[in-house]
């Protein structure tokens, strides 16, 4: 079981990430005596999970569509594969995109060493 400051640590992100995560019904950790925040490994690995999404540019509404699917049970598994896959695509043109930004630049670095070279 992790504090909040420890899953942030884990995570290399703030506990106040982690609490809009939670504002934002991503993840509901269970509390201590104490009333603070507690999470487990399962935990963790999802928050794994939804910090990859969002680096990816998955919208937090998408992420907490597929969370209400998830917890929702097995038969939302082809809704969930759904999602998955229209992302996936999303990420595909990501790609794309940031290599036809390298090829640009790649051209001007060039050409810019050309010029300091003359």
């Amino acid at each position: 079981m992790y504090n909040i400051s420890e899953i942030a640590r884990r995570l290399e992100t703030t506990a106040h990430t982690l609490r809009y995560y939670e504002k934002e019904k991503l993840l509901s950790p269970n509390r201590n005596a104490n009333g603070e925040r507690v999470y487990s490994e399962g935990e963790l690995k999802w928050l794994q999970f939804v910090m990859k999404l969002k680096q990816t540019q998955m919208p937090i509404a998408k992420i907490r569509k597929y969370a209400e699917l998830l917890k929702e049970g097995e038969h939302t598994a082809a809704a969930r594969l759904q999602l998955l896959n229209e992302h996936r695509e999303s990420i595909k043109e990501q790609i794309e995109n940031l290599l036809e930004t390298e090829k640009l630049l790649n051209k001007k670095i060039n050409a810019y060493k050309q010029m300091i070279r003359k």
